[in-house]
């Protein structure tokens, strides 16, 4: 453990201790505390010492388990009061830094050897969700924050469970029909178009000057051009997308085919390759990472896209329409379960291009370095 770490180590453990020693919040018969939570107060109190006296040896899962017992600390005690007190908050405060020890010390295992990558890869990311969630939670119920400012993460998901229909309805309208086909077609033209100026000069100086120009066009302004050229449904959601997914993959796609050197060009050229077969074999697998790239950048830019276009005239179904209309009836636990169904479903979208990337770009170093 590095001096910072046991720094922190020492400053989590003794806020976690006062936090627990202090009145954690007012209920409904006066100040209360979590000390009724006695094995969680013990276990709390041994694992601080355990920090002190074993700090270059400690392994980072006592300091997950430290990390999550704070957490339950700080839930169970939202149960059981109406405002929070000081102990509450600097429980919180405590749980969020152990939750950067427990990141550190991974870390530190993984650069020694002692763990997997992956297991790190894993565990990093779901505790700092969790702590995001928890001082979400803790802070809009503990701070009182109006629920129009922001809902607790329960109400989101409380929400979300019961509009599942509604929720998969949009789903279905906005990134199966818009995201998914705009997103094809949108990449399939880039791409084409770049072989295009690859192979002709002429189309490099007409064409490249014409995708720069598409790109600087305003989305908000587009979008409703779209709409009265292709209707109020999916197609004109699609046409923006479309737009919106041209010019990452026409540049990236130039640039990757620049990116094979010249001694394996004129190599090609000595085996009289012609031009489809150094495209084929040499041009294209090197410019496979700047494709995967566009690819990668589309599949978020794609969704934002789709949504926003749905603002301005879409049919009673579709993420855009549903933020839109609950916001004007101030029902921002159904914005927000919209929102969480977008991160998730563009997350997963952009896990998937990643995973296939890491299957046809195996051979890229950054690749084998990320397997390393």
């Amino acid at each position: 453990m590095t001096q910072l770490q046991y720094y922190i180590a020492i400053v989590a453990g003794g806020l976690c201790l006062l936090g627990l020693a202090l009145p954690f919040g007012i209920g409904p018969s006066g100040a209360v505390t979590p000390l009724n939570c006695l094995p969680l107060g013990a276990f709390l109190a041994v694992s601080f010492l355990a920090l002190i006296v074993f700090r270059t040896r400690i392994h980072p899962g006592l300091v997950g388990l430290l990390a999550v017992a704070g957490g339950v600390v700080v839930l169970i005690g939202l149960g059981r009061i109406d405002h929070a007190a000081s102990g509450f908050w600097i429980v919180l405060v405590a749980s969020w830094a152990l939750s950067w020890l427990f990141a550190e010390r991974l870390s530190q295992y993984v650069r020694q050897g002692r763990i997997g990558g992956d297991v790190a890869g894993l565990l990093i990311p779901l505790m700092f969700g969790a702590a995001v969630l928890l001082i979400w939670e803790a802070g809009t119920r503990g701070g009182e924050v109006p629920f129009v400012i922001l809902p607790p993460p329960s109400a989101i998901w409380a929400r979300i469970i019961t509009n599942i229909p509604t929720l998969a309805a949009d789903f279905a309208q906005t990134f199966l029909k818009s995201v998914l086909i705009g997103y094809a077609l949108g990449c399939g033209l880039g791409f084409i178009v770049a072989i295009a100026i690859d192979r002709s000069p002429f189309l490099k100086q007409g064409l490249l000057p014409l995708g720069n120009f598409v790109s600087a066009l305003p989305m908000v302004g587009v979008a409703p051009i779209m709409v009265m050229w292709f209707g109020f449904d999916w197609p004109s959601k699609a046409a923006v997308v479309v737009i919106m997914t041209f010019f990452p993959m026409l540049v990236n796609t130039v640039a990757g085919l620049n990116a094979s050197g010249s001694m394996e060009r004129d190599m090609m050229r000595t085996y009289a390759a012609s031009y489809w077969q150094t495209l084929f074999k040499l041009r294209l697998p090197a410019a496979a990472p700047f494709i995967f790239n566009a690819l990668k950048i589309n599949s978020t830019l794609a969704l934002i896209g789709a949504i926003v276009a749905e603002f301005f005239g879409t049919p009673v179904v579709g993420m855009g329409f549903r933020i839109s209309t609950e916001v004007g009836r101030l029902n921002v636990d159904m914005v927000w379960a919209e929102i969480a169904v977008a991160a998730v479903a563009g997350s997963a979208f952009y896990g998937v291009v990643a995973l296939i990337e890491r299957a046809v770009t195996f051979w890229h170093p950054s690749v084998r370095g990320g397997r390393a």
